[in-house]
């Protein structure tokens, strides 16, 4: 599909500066932009790529100050990068084509209710009782437990696993292979040295709007419910123990452990290969960096934290660059003692 800059920049709000009859066809990164391509500038670091790019389009800041002459049509807006989130995102309608209808082999409770326009691939199990809302595309491989419910617009990518009694709302996406509602990590010791398992009875409630990338574990609680609030953005590779909540539109990366009955609240940011003790509370507005632990309750909104134990950041960094001049002042020392 082509589209004009002019027709783009409509769709983005934005202001054209240069040819907006320019036909665009395809997206790329404005480092290897070509003809017929959109692209974006947001980081400060590729500047250098607009005076160079071959893009006959890109989406740059209203306040940008041009140092050079550029080759491309530019379109002003007051955020390039959401505003290139919602051309992609515009793009996509326009282009998916969802299917509906309910493909062989497969297997439907009697009792289950598939509402229209759902899709529900090949050998996926939609067990009894559970409940799929309108729109809702359930792709190959997938098992849905029984009395499971699924809200409208939702899209469960293959081989992802929703055990029973666990809530779904609407607009969720579940990347492959996803497991939840799998147990709680419940094992009570006993005098003779081995573990009894603790059943965990409650489910896991996933609230509207919310992104889960693949192979991501979120446990069902012990008792109550394990609760993704919406908006939340989990990515690939994240385990979420039993009875934790997670606040609305809190962003969590890879490799990042939450451990049970933790709250971590809403508009958070945790980095990469974060590990979070259990039974501690998260103020919100909190960022923690990569590879940090928070091993005790966070009470101040706002902060920065970094490390393990995880402390200010500011902190962090200082003690980190001290550190790395320990064998200078040793060597310092050593010769002064001579």
């Amino acid at each position: 599909m082509k589209f004009t800059v002019d027709q783009i920049a409509d769709l983005i709000e934005g202001t054209v500066n240069g040819n907006g009859a320019t036909l665009i066809s395809n997206f790329d990164k404005i480092e290897e932009g070509k003809s017929g391509s959109i692209s974006f500038l947001s980081n400060p670091k590729y500047e250098s790529f607009l005076y160079q790019t071959d893009a006959s389009a890109v989406i740059v800041s209203k306040d940008l100050a041009l140092k050079k002459p550029v080759k491309t049509a530019l379109i002003l807006v007051s955020d390039p990068y959401l505003a290139f989130t919602i051309l992609l995102q515009k793009y996509q309608e326009l282009v998916e084509n969802k299917e509906t209808g309910i493909q062989v082999p497969s297997y439907v409770a009697d009792s289950a209710h598939i509402s229209e326009n759902v899709f529900v691939g090949r050998f996926t199990l939609v067990d009894a009782g559970s409940q799929i809302g309108k729109n809702s595309q359930i792709y190959d491989r997938v098992s849905i437990g029984k009395n499971v419910t699924i809200g409208c617009d939702c899209t469960i990518y293959p081989g992802v696993v929703i055990y029973k009694d666990c809530i779904i709302g609407n607009n969720v996406v579940i990347h492959a292979n996803s497991v939840i509602g799998s147990d709680g990590f419940g094992h009570a010791p006993q005098a003779d040295g081995t573990f009894k398992s603790i059943p965990q009875l409650g489910n896991v409630v996933i609230e509207d709007d919310v992104s889960i990338g693949s192979n991501t574990t979120i446990d069902r609680a012990t008792m109550g419910s394990t609760i993704i609030r919406k908006g939340v953005k989990i990515d690939n590779l994240v385990q979420i123990a039993h009875n934790v909540e997670i606040g609305s539109n809190t962003a969590i990366a890879a490799q990042t452990g939450i451990s049970g009955s933790t709250k971590v609240g809403e508009n958070c940011l945790i980095a990469g290969q974060v590990g979070v003790a259990g039974h501690i509370t998260i103020a919100p507005k909190t960022i923690v960096t990569g590879q940090s632990g928070v091993t005790k309750s966070v009470k101040t909104p706002g902060q920065t934290l970094g490390g393990t134990p995880a402390s200010n950041n500011v902190d962090f960094l200082k003690r980190n660059a001290l550190i790395r001049q320990l064998p200078e002042f040793f060597e310092k020392f050593n010769q002064s003692n001579k």
